[in-house]
C-alpha cells in the first residue's frame, strides 16, 4: 500500500514541477547541444560513458544544460551522487557530506560524485574546505557556474579540475526541445494543445540560447490559453509574443558577457562598422550597464584608434562622457550613441599608441642622455651661468613659427616615435612633418 501512495505522490510531484524540469534528459542520447564537448569520441563523452569522470567545472550561461549534464552523469554513473547548492548550503553541510563520502569510500570502496551548483557563490574559505577531499579523490567534484571560473574559483581547485565551457544553445536546439516537450510531456498532452510553427520559432529565436526560458514560455502560454468549445488549445504567434513580453538580453555585468560585449563594441568602432557599434551599445544600455563604463571605453577608443586622423573624435567622446553625468540614464544613451557613431565613421590611426609605446620602450632599453643645456629651464636666477637656455631658438621669432632645431638628446637625435598615417587629418600632418624633417637635415647643426 505504501508503494502505491509513494507512486501517486511522486506522480503528483512530477506534474507540479516546471516543464523545464520535467523535460530534463536522463541520458546523453537525449541531451541536446554542446556538440563541441559531447559529440561521439569527445573526451567528456568518453569519460561519462566509461564512468571514469574526474573533477570538472561546467561553465556557461543559464539554460545551456549544466545541471542537466550533471543529472545525466548521475543517471549513468555507478558512483554515489550528491548535490549541494552554493546559494543555500553552508560549510557545515559540505563538511558533513565529505565525511559521509569518506565513510562510503572506506567501507564500500564507492566513489562520490558531488555536484555543486553555482559554485562561484562559495567564498574562499568554503572552497578551501573542499580542496582536500578533491585532492585525495574522496569526492569527484562537478561544479557548475555562470561566472568565469578563472575569476571566481580558487586556483588550487581549478588546477585539480578540468574546465568545460558550455555555449548558449542554438535556435535549432531550442526548437527541437520545444517540439520534444509537445510530443512527450504528459501534462501538455492532457491539454490537447497545438502550437503554430511560427510561435515555436519565435520562442527559439528570442530565448537567447536559454532552454529553460523557452520551455517556461511554452508552459505559460499553454496553461493560460483558453480552451475552445472542443476543449482544445491553440497557440499562435500573438500568444507566443505575449508569453515572453520582452526579449532576454544575455548579459552579466561582472562576468564574461560584460567583457565580451564591450570588446565587440570597441572592435566594431575600431573596424568602422557603425551598425555593429550601435547593436553592442544597445545591448549594454538595455542590460543596465554603467554609462560611465561605456563612456570611458569610447574615450579610450577615440584616442587609441582614431587619434590624430580626426582629433575631433576625442572632443566628441569627452563631451559624451560629460553628458552622462549631466543628463543621466536613459537619455545618456543618445550622446553615447553619437560618440560611438562618430568614432566608427572617422578616419583611423593608432600612431599615437605606437608612438608613446615606442618612447616608453626606449626608457627601459637605451642610453637616454641628459636634457640638452639649451632646452633646460632658464627662468631662475643664475640659470644662464650654467648655460641653461643658451642657444635656444624661439620658434615664434621665425617665419611660419618654426625653426629647425634638435629637441632630443644627442643619444636619441635620429629617433622617430611618431609615424603619422595617410588617413584623414594625419595626411596633412604627415606632409608637414616630412617637410620639416627635410629642413632639419638641411639646416640643423649640433649645439656645442
Amino acid at each position: 500500500m505504501d508503494d502505491l501512495f509513494d507512486y501517486a505522490s511522486a506522480k503528483a510531484q512530477n506534474k507540479n514541477r516546471p516543464l523545464a524540469a520535467r523535460m530534463r534528459p536522463q541520458s546523453l542520447h537525449d541531451f541536446v547541444g554542446q556538440e563541441h564537448i559531447l559529440a561521439k569520441g569527445r573526451l567528456l563523452r568518453r569519460a561519462i560513458e566509461a564512468d571514469k569522470l574526474t573533477s570538472v567545472v561546467f561553465y556557461g550561461p543559464p539554460g545551456c544544460g549544466k545541471t542537466t549534464l550533471a543529472n545525466v552523469i548521475a543517471a549513468q554513473s555507478a558512483s554515489r551522487f550528491m548535490k549541494l547548492s552554493a546559494v543555500t548550503s553552508g560549510i557545515a553541510e559540505m563538511r558533513e557530506l565529505i565525511k559521509e563520502a569518506r565513510e562510503e569510500l572506506r567501507l564500500y570502496m564507492k566513489r562520490t560524485l558531488l555536484f555543486i551548483d553555482e559554485i562561484h557563490r562559495f567564498n574562499k574559505t568554503q572552497q578551501d574546505a573542499l580542496l582536500p577531499a578533491v585532492e585525495e579523490g574522496v569526492v569527484i567534484l562537478i561544479g557548475a557556474t555562470t561566472e568565469n571560473p578563472y575569476f571566481e574559483v580558487n586556483g588550487a581547485l581549478l588546477s585539480r579540475s578540468r574546465i568545460f565551457k558550455l555555449e548558449p544553445l542554438k535556435s535549432e536546439h531550442i526548437l527541437l526541445l520545444l517540439k520534444r516537450a509537445l510530443d512527450q510531456d504528459t501534462v501538455l498532452a492532457a491539454l490537447d494543445l497545438s502550437v503554430e510553427e511560427e510561435a515555436l520559432a519565435y520562442w527559439a529565436e528570442l530565448s537567447a540560447g536559454d532552454a529553460r526560458f523557452a520551455l517556461n514560455a511554452l508552459e505559460l502560454a499553454a496553461l493560460t490559453t483558453q480552451a475552445d468549445d472542443k476543449g482544445s488549445r491553440h497557440i499562435d504567434l500573438a500568444i507566443a509574443e505575449e508569453s515572453i513580453q520582452k526579449r532576454v538580453i544575455r548579459y552579466d555585468k561582472g562576468g564574461d558577457w560584460h567583457y565580451d560585449v564591450i570588446s565587440a563594441f570597441i572592435k566594431s568602432m575600431r573596424g568602422s562598422d557603425p551598425d555593429a557599434a550601435l547593436h553592442w551599445l544597445a545591448r549594454m544600455c538595455e542590460a543596465g550597464e554603467s554609462p560611465e563604463f561605456i563612456a570611458r571605453r569610447i574615450v579610450i577608443c577615440a584616442a587609441e584608434d582614431v587619434g590624430l586622423a580626426d582629433p575631433m573624435a576625442l572632443v566628441v567622446a569627452m563631451a559624451a562622457a560629460q553628458s552622462v553625468h549631466f543628463v543621466g540614464w536613459p537619455e545618456a544613451q543618445i550622446p553615447l550613441a553619437e560618440a560611438a557613431l562618430y568614432i566608427a565613421c572617422a578616419s583611423k590611426s593608432n600612431s599615437t599608441v605606437a608612438g608613446i609605446s615606442a618612447a616608453r620602450a626606449d626608457l627601459a632599453g637605451k642610453e637616454l642622455g641628459a636634457v640638452p643645456l639649451y632646452l633646460r629651464d632658464a627662468s631662475y636666477k643664475g640659470a644662464k651661468n650654467f648655460g641653461h637656455g643658451v642657444g635656444y631658438l624661439y620658434p615664434h621669432d621665425y617665419t611660419g613659427n618654426y625653426i629647425a632645431q634638435q629637441y632630443l638628446p644627442d643619444e636619441l637625435k635620429e629617433t622617430k616615435y611618431y609615424n603619422p598615417t595617410e588617413n584623414g587629418m594625419e595626411a596633412r600632418i604627415r606632409e608637414r612633418l616630412l617637410k620639416r624633417g627635410q629642413q632639419q637635415k638641411d639646416k640643423i647643426k649640433p649645439h656645442s
